[in-house]
């Protein structure tokens, strides 16, 4: 394999200058660095990329940890995140804490260990002193997908209170009295939001809402709760049901479905997220829609912009706003 000087004196220039070229490109003169280039390119050289964090400090990586892989959701705001990170030249390092706070803990360790730019990450509980330790030690953080009450720290989330209230009121005016939501745990905030939304319309609208905690938000949960439903006495059941995301909503639709109840005459749901999923449902479902990959663009650019601020940073907290989608599930 080609070394940095064989690339130095096929250019004509010092090994330096080579190294300049690859990690401060805009510290040399164009030609210089175009016969550089081009020397790179003849002799297949390739860089010795663990010798180039060791110069740095710092490896050309950064990480991102998220609650499930497995949901489309943070499919999405993976692919948003890694747009900007392609676009600078950095990997994108994916752990998936399975909403474990431990496994969260242990998986900040890996990335400092492993000199990483700067750390996005959706955490399972609001920003703890795990984090507060990974930012004290010089590492940047940006919270995806949660928002957070402090100075110190940037953020990217929607208004869950807000896409709660959208669910409720298109199901309280189609006429539905009788609601439920389905989500949880409920120590989670964006779950704990949603339903303060939905329980502010009810209340002024004269309706109710029924609660069915979920211990997750996935497809099997949604068919325990679909299943619950439909095995109620008819004048027992709700006659919509709002859930927390679109898996739980998929779920429920299955369920209800294969138990004989018709969507969305017997039962309207409404799901958030508006995952790819929703619109090819068997009934398309009407969900709150969250600007997904943007979310992980926004947060990727806030902490690229922190990480070459040098102390100078000014943390900002982005909020987006939901909106509503409707389709074939909710009766309208």
């Amino acid at each position: 394999m080609a070394r940095i000087e064989d690339v130095a004196a096929h250019a004509g220039v010092s090994a330096g200058t080579v190294s300049n070229v690859l990690n401060r490109p805009q510290a040399v003169a164009v030609k210089t660095r175009q016969r550089v280039l081009a020397a790179i390119a003849e002799l297949g050289y390739l860089p010795n990329e663990a010798a180039r964090s060791l110069a740095a400090g710092r490896s050309r990586t950064i990480g991102l940890i998220v609650p499930d892989v497995t949901n489309p959701f943070f499919a999405d705001v993976t692919r948003g995140a890694e747009q900007i990170a392609d676009q600078r030249d950095v990997v994108v390092m994916l752990y998936n804490s399975g909403e474990s706070v431990e496994r969260e803990q242990r998986y900040f360790g890996r990335l400092e260990i492993q000199r990483v730019q700067g750390v996005l990450v959706s955490p399972v509980r609001r920003a703890d002193a795990a984090v507060d330790d990974l930012v004290r030690r010089g590492t940047p953080v940006v919270l995806l997908d949660r928002g957070t009450g402090r100075h110190g720290l940037c953020c990217v989330s929607v208004d869950d209170h807000t896409g709660g209230r959208l669910a409720a009121q298109h199901l309280v005016d189609q006429g539905h009295r009788r609601l439920a939501y389905a989500g949880g745990p409920l120590s989670v905030p964006q779950a704990a939001a949603r339903l303060a939304g939905a329980r502010q319309v009810a209340q002024s609208a004269g309706a109710t809402v029924e609660v069915l905690e979920t211990g997750a938000v996935s497809v099997a949960q949604g068919r325990a709760v679909g299943a619950a439903i439909a095995g109620r006495d008819p004048a027992d059941r709700p006659r919509a049901v709002f859930c927390a995301n679109d898996l739980l909503a998929l779920g429920v639709l299955q369920a209800v479905t294969r138990r004989g109840l018709r969507v969305p005459g017997d039962l309207a749901i409404v799901g958030y997220d508006d995952i790819d999923y929703a619109a090819a449902a068997a009934v398309p479902l009407t969900s709150v829609r969250q600007p997904r990959a943007e979310l992980g663009r926004v947060a990727a650019d806030l902490l690229f912009e922190e990480i070459a601020s040098a102390g100078q940073h000014r943390h900002r907290q982005v909020v987006f706003q939901p909106d509503l989608v409707v389709r074939q599930s909710s009766g309208a």
